[in-house]
């Protein structure tokens, strides 16, 4: 990784006799997507940062089968999951942190049934309690102070786990204007990406979901929406290219938020 980050993965850890207290899930889109790649390496700043053991699992991590299941496809997902589930036990992993709620949402939710029970979190939350440890604190006179700021709540994290809070929790500290969507929270509304959808062409219609979605955002006036989700992020991003708007609204992470605003 760029920026001299060393990242070991858990065979490296285990072949020393050690273990990790916490295994970064990394994702498909934050290792193969490129704007994802810069989140993923925002999130391992802030473990080294803080000073938590982490791993991750490098070549032995394959896609949770998510977008299979969602597409449909319910046998290539069990595969998916009992490859990975088996790896995870190998380990004797017990902690994850994910920087993609839909990874969040399979492993937590949809893993136990086929046997795989570990403790799952997304990374709004690991930032959320380092900010309440005292662990992560925004430097004097940091970039997004006075800034108007927005959050896009992702399904995965929003409405189908309950997560409202930590991401929420992760930009109040920054001493910004936050500025919610009109439709937020259980109302929110998806980028569009969600189940699948991401890796088709979209139906016949009178407007894109992440269109309908950036118009929302344009309607807030913020020059900041923050995003937690990989899919989220890239719609959304495509919204405000598409409607002309990249020099007035930027796209961020949590993670990048946070690790901009500490200085990391």
């Amino acid at each position: 990784m760029e920026n001299q980050i060393q990242v070991p993965t858990v065979a490296e850890l285990v072949a020393k006799g050690e273990s990790p207290d916490i295994l970064f899930w990394v994702g498909c889109a934050g290792s193969f997507d490129e704007r994802a790649q810069r989140i993923t390496r925002d999130i391992c700043k802030i473990l080294q940062h803080v000073g938590i053991k982490y791993a991750i699992l490098g070549t032995e991590e394959s896609c949770t089968g998510d977008p299979a299941k969602r597409a449909g496809n319910e046998f290539l997902f069990q595969m998916q999951a009992m490859m990975n589930i088996q790896v995870l036990d190998g380990y004797e992993i017990k902690k994850i942190v994910t920087a993609c709620p839909h990874c969040f949402n399979t492993i937590k939710n949809e893993y136990p049934e086929l046997g795989g029970n570990y403790e799952v979190i997304h990374h709004t939350q690991l930032i959320q309690s380092l900010i309440e440890q005292g662990k992560l604190k925004p430097a004097d006179g940091h970039a997004f102070k006075g800034k108007r700021i927005t959050y896009h709540d992702p399904c995965y994290l929003g409405r189908a786990n309950e997560v409202y809070e930590a991401p929420r929790k992760a930009l109040e500290i920054l001493d910004a204007d936050l500025v919610e969507l009109k439709r937020c929270r259980s109302n929110g509304l998806c980028c569009g990406a969600g189940g699948a959808q991401m890796f088709k062409e979209p139906e016949p219609g009178n407007k894109d979901v992440n269109i309908e979605r950036i118009e929302d955002v344009i309607e807030t006036n913020a020059s900041v929406v923050a995003a937690a989700c990989p899919f989220c992020m890239t719609m959304l991003q495509d919204g405000v290219k598409i409607k002309e708007k990249e020099e007035q609204i930027q796209v961020l992470d949590i993670a990048e938020i946070t690790v901009k605003a500490n200085n990391l």
